[in-house]
């Protein structure tokens, strides 16, 4: 706890070089902090209805859900991004685009595990499902913009050194958020209906976030 703890430390400040001898090292020990620190705050928002009899399973889907989430949208983000890299002309930087992606990562997971208490309270305090739901989508999009501040600051160098990373940071910023939501779409629910059966996935999951999206607004155009 106390090496996670100071790795989080380490990831918001910036100092990854502090803690690790190498990049593998580094990398290594950021996975862990995205899937402890991911795995907190999804226990927590799975507990929204409470955690007794067959319910406490929507705590433990959420705690492996989240930290999935992350890593997956991550995983397939990745390989396009990195030939784009090589296509601008900066193989040699790819290492360190690398961590700093995913330090970005880890900070995603670890603001995501500071709110995991407040959560805890919100779900205690208001028995309305949607607005479980509007809230968690806050708290994910409060932790997303946290990352994205981070990996500026994680690419500042980057920058300083071959401008052309500044619009390669902004088009994985683009791609990330088009794979993150429908990634998170095919996972849910993270938050369970408690007028619905215990389920890891919905039904319909392998629908269209998208699609979705647009029927919504075209009924409340209408």
């Amino acid at each position: 706890m106390t090496n996670l703890l100071l790795q989080a430390d380490d990831v918001l400040r910036q100092r990854l070089d502090a803690r690790h001898s190498g990049d593998r090292q580094t990398l290594r020990a950021l996975v862990v902090s995205t899937i402890a620190f991911g795995a907190a705050y999804g226990l927590a928002m799975g507990s929204f209805g409470g955690v007794w009899g067959e319910r406490a399973w929507l705590a433990v889907f959420s705690a492996a859900k989240v930290p999935f989430l992350l890593l997956a949208t991550f995983a397939v983000s990745l390989p396009s991004f990195l030939v784009l890299n090589v296509l601008f002309g900066l193989r040699d930087d790819l290492g360190r685009v690398v961590r700093a992606l995913a330090a970005a990562q880890a900070g995603v997971g670890i603001v995501l595990a500071s709110f995991a208490p407040v959560t805890i309270f919100w779900n205690v305090s208001f028995a309305d499902y949607q607005t479980a739901i509007l809230y968690n989508a806050a708290i994910f999009a409060v932790a997303s913009f946290a990352g994205q501040w981070l990996l500026r600051g994680y690419y500042r160098p980057l920058v300083a050194r071959r401008p052309r990373h500044r619009y390669l940071m902004r088009a994985w910023l683009g791609v990330y958020a088009f794979v993150g939501i429908q990634m998170a779409w095919v996972l849910r629910p993270f938050v369970g209906d408690p007028l619905a059966d215990v389920r890891f996935f919905r039904e319909d999951a392998w629908g269209n976030a998208y699609v979705a999206v647009w029927r919504v607004l075209a009924d409340v155009l209408r």
